[in-house]
Parts: structure tokens; sequence; C-alpha cells
């Protein structure tokens, strides 16, 4: 008999929220139970879309979660649960993964995994501990052209890599005209004083476009390179949200040992030209994943006008989202993708830490040796 999961969702203001419980109320194993917020830093005073109190009107009346509770923990409690879906604040992301822990729930924890190597490293002790299942939701397994781009990377294609380079931006995860998956609809604008109510722009709740943006590149660089790096250096700025206490624009340079990633996350971009797909340079070639473009191919130049596009490769044995993946993982026992390993996460945390480290400090900053690179549970 083909088991059924039972999932509940735990913290509804993160935007991905709406796109995750649709990828989970979607797999035929899956029933969505309840779901139930954390405790915001400072209350939100808008209830435009994606805010928090509209995300959970959409999981309520649109994707049909009736049961919502005031405590995510009376949930845990009185809910039987096998999978936590945790789209709360970065900085809410170790309470969670440590009550899941002690609940005995799998957890999925949307991407980044932590604002902090401290806050990381509390979340694999628990899980550990715990003898629960954890992963961060990335979309690099899901792409077909991010997995083609691996390929090529793995088989030579460009020859050994020295440069990797990514740049992810848009006007800000609530600016006038953007849209998130699931819903897809546009945001209105809002006043300063309800855009510095969420806890994108509250330090204190993890916020920030550095944390947000640049852990694609560092996760991705760390992914393709294969290692982790020696040390980072960091810059970051409020350029455009001069109401708010964190970052708008950051940028990090990455030295692995025979390699540098560049990695930049802005919330100030109007139109992001470059669509946001990673370049790799190599001594052979340089590779660029154009995912997002009018004919998406991952791209490999050999200069004097060679340019062969390859289309994308199949997905990870037909998985083709996380609700899959992890599933397939807690049925099988077979490793989830290095991108969602909790483990992998962590040394990635270590990265993006010491980046942010050096935007305070104007020194370069090193990077811890791999602890958990990756993760094996009970």
């Amino acid at each position: 008999m083909t088991r059924v999961y039972r999932v509940g969702i735990i913290g509804v203001c993160h935007v991905h929220v709406h796109n995750v419980a649709n990828i989970f109320k979607s797999h035929p194993q899956v029933e969505l139970v309840a779901c139930a917020d954390t405790k915001p830093v400072v209350q939100e005073c808008s209830q435009v879309a994606y805010t928090r109190a509209w995300n959970l009107d959409y999981l309520r009346n649109t994707l049909g979660v009736t049961k919502s509770f005031d405590d995510y923990e009376r949930m845990l409690a009185s809910e039987k649960l096998d999978i936590v879906i945790c789209n709360s604040e970065n900085s809410e992301h170790p309470a969670v993964v440590r009550a899941c822990a002690a609940a005995g729930v799998h957890v999925c924890v949307e991407k980044p995994m932590a604002a902090s190597l401290a806050d990381a490293r509390e979340m694999v002790r628990a899980a550990r501990s715990g003898k629960i299942a954890a992963v961060v939701h990335w979309y690099m397994p899901f792409s077909r052209y991010m997995l083609q781009a691996e390929r090529l990377i793995r088989e030579g294609a460009i020859g050994r890599v020295l440069e990797f380079r990514m740049r992810v931006g848009h006007a800000g995860p609530l600016a006038p005209g953007v849209r998130h998956p699931g819903p897809n609809i546009e945001t209105v604008a809002m006043p300063d004083e309800a855009l510095a109510s969420t806890w994108w722009y509250q330090a204190a709740a993890g916020g920030g476009a550095m944390v947000d943006f640049c852990s694609y590149g560092v996760v991705i660089s760390r992914w393709l390179i294969g290692e982790q790096p020696l040390a980072a250096m960091g810059m970051r700025a409020n350029l455009n949200s001069r109401w708010s206490d964190v970052d708008d624009n950051g940028s990090m340079m990455i030295r692995y040992r025979d390699a540098l990633a560049v990695c930049h996350g802005s919330w100030s971009t109007v139109d992001a030209a470059d669509r946001g797909g990673p370049v790799v340079f190599g001594t052979g070639g340089t590779l660029v994943v154009d995912e997002w473009g009018p004919k998406p191919a991952v791209r490999v130049f050999r200069g004097k006008g060679q340019v062969e596009e390859h289309e994308g490769i199949s997905l990870l044995d037909g998985r083709r989202n996380v609700a899959e993946e992890f599933i397939h993982h807690l049925e099988t026992g077979e490793p989830v993708h290095p991108t969602l390993d909790i483990g992998f996460n962590a040394d990635a945390t270590a990265v993006l830490e010491a980046g942010m480290r050096s935007a305070e400090t104007g020194c370069l900053e090193l990077v811890p040796s791999p602890a958990w690179e990756t993760t094996t549970y009970a």
C-alpha cells in the first residue's frame, strides 16, 4: 500500500511558501494538513500580496489548508505529521528544525539554510540527534540546464575551471511588479513603513540581499567547483532602501585553491538583463547557463566565433521537484542531491558567513574546512 505523508507548514512569511506548498500538494502521496506561522520580530502592517496575512489566506482558501495554529509547537504536538515545510524568516530556521527534530518530523527548509554558521551548525546537530531527514530547498537539482552545466564541467568541456561568476537581482522581494512562483501575480507598491515591517528588511530576522542572493552563487560555485574554498572577501551596502537596516546590494569574491568565484546579489535591479545564470570560465572555454532567456540553452564559447549550444538534460531519474526528491530519499534511503543536503549547505553557509564577516571587517576572512559535506540518517 502506498504511504501517504502528512505535511505541515511552519512559517508563512517567505514569498516561496506558495510554490513549495503547491509542489508538495501536487505529489500523489502528500496530504497538506495544517500550517502555523512564526512570531515576527516586527508586526507587519500590510496585507498586500506575498505578505504574511495574504500568504496565510492563500494557503487556507486556495490550497485548502484549513487548519492553522498560532503556535507551531502546538501544531507539532497535536497533529501527526511526517514532514514540515519551513518557510519562515531565516533567523527562525534553527528553532523550527530543533522543534521538528524533537517531534520526530522530517523538514524541508527554504533556502538559504541559515544566516550564520552557528545557526547552520545547530540545525545539523538537531537533525542528527533527532534522527530526522532535513533538506534545504534549492532549484538546481530540478533545472535541466544546471544539470547539463555540471555534466559538461565534469567532462572537461571547458578544461580546468578558473573563475565562476553569478549575479542575481531584482527590484526587491516585494517591489512593485515582481512576480513569485505559485500565485504568479504582480506585487503592488507599498509605503516604506510597510516594507520596513516585513522580515526581508530586518537584520534581526536574517534579511538582506547578500544572504538572500549571494547564497546562490556560493552554493552553486561550491557544487560546480567541487571543494570548500579557502577564503572570502565581501562588501555590502544599503543603496536604495535607507528606511531599513539591511543591505540591498552585496558582492563576494571567493578564493578556491585554483579558482575564483564572484557572487553578487541585488534588490535594486530594474531588469536583470543577464538573466541570473552563472558564467564559468575555464582553460578551454567559457560556459554560460542561459536558462531564462528567449532561447534557453547552455552555451560553450571557444573563441574565434566557435559556440556550442547544449539542451538541458533529463532530471534526477525523472524526479521533478523537491517533494519527489525528498520522498524518494525517505522511501529508499538514497542520498538527496548534494545541493539539498544539510551538511553541504552548512559548509556553504561557512563560506557565506566569511563573506558577510569580511564586509564588516574590511579584511580577507578565512573559510573553515568542510565539516559536513554529506549527511547520512539513521
